[in-house]
């Protein structure tokens, strides 16, 4: 998605976190560390202990501050870091008119590694919402990773998707999915993968509506988004299918499933797209 350079984008409350920790070291490597950070991905685990030792990651609690020079549009498109600020005040903007008593999340954007309620936040583990802190944790290094290792360009509306989702966990918390809906396991009718395609739902709602948020000068904060744009998120969607990422280890699994295959996750967000947030019960159907 694309800012238009004139919206005021200032104020978003988002924090950067760090300096601490490092980059993967030791433990394992190559595709193996890979499915240790999608593991983690858009959930509250920490399984980077999968990785193993020798080296590691030291983390730390580390130095906090706001995000600095994110004042317009023009600073969010020139930036990633206050590309995701932004987009929090957008998405914020959105759900503010979508659910009575809504109250937005902290976004902690992370240098290197900050311990969380819901484990370590670093390069290894991904972005993630933890629930106890009501709390979203995104490394921006992550999406070299989906470039680097699985072909998606992870563009500006990509990067906008994988952040509204993060916040549709929070909508779950706040509206009380995750106490209604506990997690029961692994596989493609799990509450697990109903809880994470329903997030990609509320994803597409909000990137429908995204255009229509304007600032307090009534400008609007983002431009609609284009045929490739839209076919980029998809495309982000997909690469963090689990049977995308089981398959670049030569097996795929359905039963150990825990975020749902690359169609359901292409598909629901595009049900959000196109219908809205009403549209997003991945509980009421038999298979999602």
């Amino acid at each position: 998605m694309t800012f238009n350079s004139n919206a005021d984008v200032s104020g978003s409350g988002a924090k950067r976190r760090g300096p601490g920790g490092g980059a993967i070291a030791g433990g394992i490597g190559g595709l193996g560390a890979i499915a240790v950070i999608l593991l983690n991905i858009f959930t509250g685990g920490d399984f980077s202990s999968l990785l193993g030792g020798g080296g590691g990651m030291q983390a730390g609690p580390g130095t906090e501050s706001e995000v600095e020079n994110c004042l317009t549009g023009a600073d969010a498109n020139a930036s990633i870091d206050c590309r995701l600020a932004a987009g929090s005040k957008v998405i914020n903007a959105y759900w503010g008119t979508q659910v009575q008593g809504y109250r937005p999340p902290q976004l902690i954007i992370v240098d290197g590694s900050t311990p969380t309620a819901c484990g370590t936040a670093s390069n290894q583990t991904g972005p993630f919402y933890c629930p106890p802190e009501e709390t979203v944790y995104i490394d921006p290094t992550f999406f070299d990773i989906l470039e680097q290792q699985f072909g998606d360009k992870a563009g500006d509306f990509a990067q906008l998707y994988v952040l509204a989702h993060e916040y549709g966990h929070h909508i779950q918390q706040i509206t009380g999915i995750f106490d209604q809906y506990p997690n029961n396991g692994t596989g493609p009718e799990s509450n697990g993968v109903r809880t994470e395609l329903q997030a990609d739902c509320f994803a597409g709602a909000w990137a429908a509506d995204a255009s229509r948020q304007t600032d307090a000068h009534g400008v609007a904060y983002i431009q609609p988004p284009s045929e490739a744009q839209i076919r980029d998120a998809l495309d982000a969607a997909a690469a963090v299918g689990d049977d995308h990422i089981q398959a670049q280890s030569g097996r795929v699994n359905p039963e150990s499933w825990t975020h749902g295959s690359s169609e359901q996750r292409k598909r629901w967000f595009a049900t959000g797209y196109q219908s809205g947030p009403g549209a997003c019960d991945t509980f009421g159907v038999g298979t999602p």
